[in-house]
């Protein structure tokens, strides 16, 4: 394994861009040298690249320290990383509906699932050019502006027919309740009284 010394200068640059995020976060404190840190990133390159569990971990990735940072940013005073993670999710969510209709193709490809954990890593890392801040400045954030008053009009749609059809589904169960208690009562006054007689 090459060190980092033999690497090439852009290698090098994100190498110690990836081992002072390891210092800022503390997971380099598990650790008692770097090679135990490539050594693990090795190990979890190599399983995702082979498929087996690789969209848990990967989902795994996506879901864990994003959620945990986004509880302490809501905890914070802070609101600078509130709007952070609120970017991630906005980014994540949008990639995931993406995914959904696109997963049943990529997934066939080698190294699908590491590629998704990089663009993952990159959307949540603590630099300003990271992936959620990039995205949502230049696609979805433009994309949603143009667009607010024809989605605000869907939704609002969407919303009013969700909520009549609660309101004849509850309708139609507190009617077919009442008719089956009825139902019910008129039988055992029926079975009351043929045992009187």
């Amino acid at each position: 394994m090459a060190s980092t010394s033999e690497a090439t200068p852009q290698m090098q640059r994100y190498m110690e861009i990836g081992m002072d995020y390891l210092d800022r976060s503390g997971i380099k404190k598990l650790f008692k040298s770097n090679q135990a840190i490539y050594g693990l990133g090795g190990f979890i390159g190599l399983w995702l690249a082979s498929g087996y569990l690789a969209s848990f971990i990967c989902n795994l990735i996506g879901f864990l320290y994003p959620a945990y940072k986004s509880v302490k940013a809501i905890e914070s005073v802070n609101k600078d990383d509130d709007t952070a993670w609120l970017m991630y999710w906005v980014v994540f969510a949008t990639f995931s509906v993406a995914e959904f209709f696109s997963d049943i193709l990529l997934s066939w490809f080698p190294f699908y699932f590491l590629g998704k954990c990089i663009f993952l890593l990159w959307c949540m890392a603590p630099v300003s050019w990271n992936g959620s801040n990039t995205l949502y400045n230049k696609f979805i954030r433009p994309f949603i502006l143009r667009n607010e008053s024809k989605i605000d009009n869907v939704l609002s749609n969407v919303t009013k027919g969700a909520k009549d059809l609660v309101d004849q589904a509850t309708k139609d169960a507190h009617s077919s309740f009442a008719d089956t208690a009825a139902d019910m009562a008129s039988e055992a006054v029926k079975d009351g009284l043929k045992k009187d007689e």
